[in-house]
């Protein structure tokens, strides 16, 4: 689904004596989320120097209602402040919802707890999506396109969300046509259950064939969007069994795997990686770690792809093919499934 704003006005920087904000955030939910934050040289911090009452969430909490307009019946959830790159603050995530829609934010507060910095802080010598390529575990994940590759996509979706449908088949028709060499997709379930009855049940079937058979998973990707409109909670099994069984995979096993709920685990855990690197929508995808959220034209995604099969030449800091991690191959492992991805420096 398109990304879901409780962000009910736009917000200038403020000038107060109690925060000092470095940048705005609102992202178009076809393009790519950015951020950006003036701050102090990064520097590393311990939990030991965090100083958890000097920050009052109650009044972060009234600070940030009043910077984004977020009145009740808008919940506000302040996290525990962790530790930072930035030398004496600290970070503290902040989540807005409503309904189906949230917001998260990330706030940096001093130790005394009168400045307040909101944005993101970027190391120099690092790529400026790390912290997004740290998170992308991509380990025998659902994946096509070429081993190596510089540039790798993780995509989060949802089998049942009519705006993933779209962006499947953006992928699927001009991807490795476009690529045949330089990329790498790979698949993250993350049914949004509030919204979509089938989608988790969909997503556990999804990898049940990809247990039995990885290539026939995407057989089942194309399919299951390609009939979206005629599946239903209690039509999806037998739905998954027809389609499946005439292309080699069991029929009684696959049965047993989606009755079971063999692979819920996976979904779960996916979803979790969702979390952590702030996926609130459905299509979602990662560039090298960079985020870009909605239906992509093919034309701006192949404009970021290009930018990075260029960038990587000499950065090498991303992608399958900087040389980083050594692996041996996992026993008990088919041979289709993919290898770790996401390498960085």
């Amino acid at each position: 689904m398109r990304k879901l704003t409780i962000l009910l006005t736009a917000v200038a920087a403020l000038a107060l004596p109690l925060a000092a904000q470095t940048s705005a955030k609102s992202p178009a939910p076809s393009t790519a989320k950015t951020k950006a934050a003036e701050a102090p040289a990064p520097a590393s911090t311990d939990k030991a120097s965090i100083d958890k009452a000097s920050i009052d969430k109650a009044k972060l909490e009234a600070y940030v209602r009043h910077l984004f307009v977020w009145p009740p019946p808008i919940e506000i959830a302040v996290g525990d402040p962790t530790p930072s790159p930035l030398a004496g603050f600290s970070e503290v995530r902040v989540r807005g919802s409503q309904g189906n829609a949230s917001q998260e934010e990330s706030f940096y507060v001093s130790k005394d707890g009168q400045t307040i910095i909101r944005g993101s802080v970027y190391k120099a010598s690092d790529n400026p999506f790390k912290s997004n390529i740290d998170k992308l575990k991509t380990e025998y994940q659902p994946n096509f396109g070429t081993p190596g590759a510089s540039v790798v996509l993780v995509e989060f979706s949802d089998f049942e969300c009519p705006y993933c449908k779209e962006e499947a088949k953006v992928i699927r028709e001009n991807l490795t046509q476009t690529y045949p060499k330089d990329v790498r997709l790979y698949y993250m379930d993350y049914p949004l259950e509030s919204l979509h009855p089938w989608a988790k049940d969909a997503s556990l079937a999804g990898r049940c064939i990809f247990h039995q058979n990885a290539n026939v998973f995407w057989d089942y990707h194309d399919w299951i969007f390609a009939h979206q409109e005629e599946i239903t909670p209690d039509n999806l099994k037998a739905k998954v069994v027809e389609f499946a069984t005439p292309k080699g995979v069991d029929g009684p096993q696959l049965t047993k795997c989606i009755e079971t709920r063999a692979t819920e685990d996976e979904i779960n855990k996916t979803k979790a990686m969702g979390h952590a690197v702030d996926v609130t929508s459905t299509p979602t995808l990662y560039v090298n770690g960079r985020p870009m959220v909605g239906v992509l034209e093919w034309g701006d995604l192949k404009r970021v792809i290009d930018y990075e099969i260029e960038y990587q030449k000499t950065a090498k800091n991303a992608g399958e093919n900087c040389g980083c991690d050594v692996t041996l191959p996992a026993p008990g492992v088919a041979s289709a499934a993919p290898k770790p991805g996401l390498s960085k420096k």
